[in-house]
């Protein structure tokens, strides 16, 4: 059974709280290891990256045309790859196996426009209700 907005809010405000509280402990519940896994992707996404303007210079070097074209989709792949991967590194997740009581598995994007969402729809009440 699915907690009510109410109870949401105030699991949200108790897990505010005790980070604000105890920031190693809730350091030491954030994801070290996705963490290492982005980090991880980031790194070989640069190395991709330089390795994509190596072979678009090659490319432009020996006027093949087709190359060149290559080294720039590496280049635009993993650019995408570092970009995506970097924002994760800095956003507060729990590890994979760890769950608040409620809440179901939703990928930070999800997240952030439920809980936006939430807000919205919430101050839409607050308007309603004042007329």
């Amino acid at each position: 059974m699915p907690l009510s907005e109410e109870e949401q809010r105030l699991l949200e405000q108790m897990e505010e709280a005790l980070a604000a509280e105890d920031p190693q402990f809730a350091s030491a519940l954030r994801g070290a290891s996705s963490r290492r896994h982005h980090k991880r992707i980031v790194i070989v996404s640069v190395v991709g990256f330089l390795a994509g303007i190596a072979v678009l210079m090659t490319g432009a070097v020996l006027a093949v045309t087709v190359v060149a074209v290559a080294g720039f989709v590496v280049m635009l792949g993993c650019a995408y790859l570092a970009l995506t991967h970097g924002r994760r590194l800095t956003e507060p997740d729990l590890p994979d196996n760890v769950h608040p009581i409620g809440k179901s598995k939703q990928t930070s994007s999800e997240q952030r426009s439920s809980g936006f969402m939430n807000r919205m729809e919430d101050r839409w009440r607050r308007r309603r209700d004042d007329f």
